[in-house]
């Protein structure tokens, strides 16, 4: 299954990814954004979240 990953050392914390995907990506107590577990992703929310981040830090892995 694929799941969504945030690469922290590009994330500027814009918040664009919570914006389109609140059930996905969140800040954690630490200040970064972190992936929630979950069991299916929605493509559509994540595919969205990935074209607008603008440092490109968002990506799908296997």
């Amino acid at each position: 299954m694929s799941k969504p990953a945030v690469d922290i050392g590009l994330c500027t914390l814009c918040m664009g990814c919570v914006e389109v995907a609140p059930g996905v990506f969140a800040l954690n107590d630490s200040g970064f954004i972190q992936v929630a577990e979950l069991e299916t992703y929605p493509r559509e929310e994540i595919d969205e979240a990935i074209k607008y981040c603008p440092e490109d830090a968002i990506t799908w892995e296997d």
